[in-house]
């Protein structure tokens, strides 16, 4: 499974600030911004939150409205989502109020930490020791892999946002912005000072939320030319795996496909001949298991190891015609179909003709050509179009 999708989100003041220097937590959001986050915690598989925050807020991070937690009950789900901290000194309060509400609970601490802490915490925290030091990348694997969180939402602190966004490990920045001045040099900021990715972060939404003003950005990867975010790159690694899984063949391609919705929710994923179909392509199949009214479908994105066919002889429709129909209005592939079985059937001339945005990873070609190795000439390379 790909790393979590990571939403950092926060409020600041006019002037860039967390809070303020006094004893007690600013409140800068109201109620209707409140609510919205306990909608965002709602929909999420995990929240983390630093130990600086769990020091000095002492939070909950609970979903405070019934109903929400009757919807994921329903949905299968946890009655709350995984409440996580992550702190490489064990230095934490055993009886804060983030281990005694809510429901399951996760440490990420060095083997030092969870010595410290041992006996200490309730019986239902579990504490993953990472050995001599604490690593984001360790963190998201085990939270992906092990835990089974596919959307995880960064609650604070500064250090933490910081440090997310400046390895490229954030997915999107949900930020509030409210009508007030902190004005104090010594207050929490946001972000810190470093290094951070190159380009300009693409605004996907902004809207006022009752007196504050939400801003939804998503970063640029960098050097790629192409609005793709670490988000593309972890959905475009899980389609190569799903096509890894096709049945061989030496008439058709094995292709994975995966489509997630704007938020990073998954929508529905599959690989070529899926379900003893032998010519069913992975992108037709995973557009079968939605309802082509879903009106997350113009919002999504296809994640296909192989550029989607324009032409082919098994279905009246080829899959970029079929993207297009169901309104996507963007795809992540890794590799340009080559001529093999088409002479040039340019999927992404078509979907480009009718406003779909195709960005090409060709840095994961050799993980979608693998399972096709069969089809490739002796040199293992061909001559991809474009």
């Amino acid at each position: 499974m790909p790393h979590p999708y990571v939403l950092l989100s926060a409020a600041v003041s006019l002037d860039g600030f967390l809070d303020d220097t006094g004893p007690e937590r600013l409140l800068l959001s109201g109620p209707e911004d409140f609510d919205r986050v306990d909608e965002v915690r709602a929909g999420s598989d995990a929240i983390l939150v630093g130990a600086g925050t769990l020091r000095t807020d002492n939070p909950r991070l609970l979903v405070y409205s019934a109903e929400r937690r009757a919807a994921r009950v329903a949905a299968g789900l946890p009655e709350y989502p995984l409440k996580v901290t992550v702190s490489a000194s064990g230095d934490l309060d055993p009886d804060a109020q983030f281990w005694r509400t809510g429901g399951a609970k996760a440490l990420y601490t060095t083997d030092k930490g969870a010595q410290r802490l041992r006996g200490l915490l309730p019986a239902d925290v579990e504490v993953i020791a990472l050995g001599p030091d604490v690593q984001w990348r360790a963190v998201l694997a085990h939270l992906g892999d092990v835990k089974g969180v596919r959307r995880l939402m960064v609650e604070g602190g500064g250090q933490v946002h910081t440090q997310l966004l400046r390895q490229g490990l954030a997915d999107e920045l949900q930020l509030v912005v409210a009508p007030l001045f902190v004005g104090q040099a010594d207050a929490p900021r946001m972000f810190g000072p470093g290094a951070y990715p190159p380009g300009r972060m693409r605004l996907l939404e902004t809207r006022p939320v009752g007196d504050v003003v939400l801003m939804r950005y998503v970063p640029a990867a960098p050097g790629t030319g192409a609005l793709a975010s670490a988000a593309d790159r972890r959905w475009l690694e899980a389609a190569c795996d799903l096509a890894a899984q096709c049945p061989p063949s030496r008439t058709a391609f094995s292709v994975g496909a995966v489509i997630v919705a704007a938020d990073g929710t998954e929508l529905a994923r599959a690989h070529s001949r899926e379900s003893g179909d032998p010519v069913v392509h992975a992108e037709e199949a995973a557009l079968a298991k939605l309802d082509p009214a879903d009106p997350r479908l113009p919002g999504a994105t296809v994640y296909s190891s192989l550029e989607p066919c324009a032409r082919r002889a098994s279905r009246p429709a080829p899959c970029a015609r079929l993207i297009v129909g169901a309104g996507v209005r963007r795809v992540v592939t890794a590799w340009r179909e080559p001529d093999t079985f088409v002479r040039s059937a340019d999927g992404s001339a078509v979907l480009a003709a009718e406003g779909v945005e195709v960005v090409v990873l060709p840095e994961y070609g050799d993980r979608a050509k693998a399972p096709n190795a069969h089809l490739l000439p002796p040199s293992g390379r061909v001559a991809d179009r474009g």
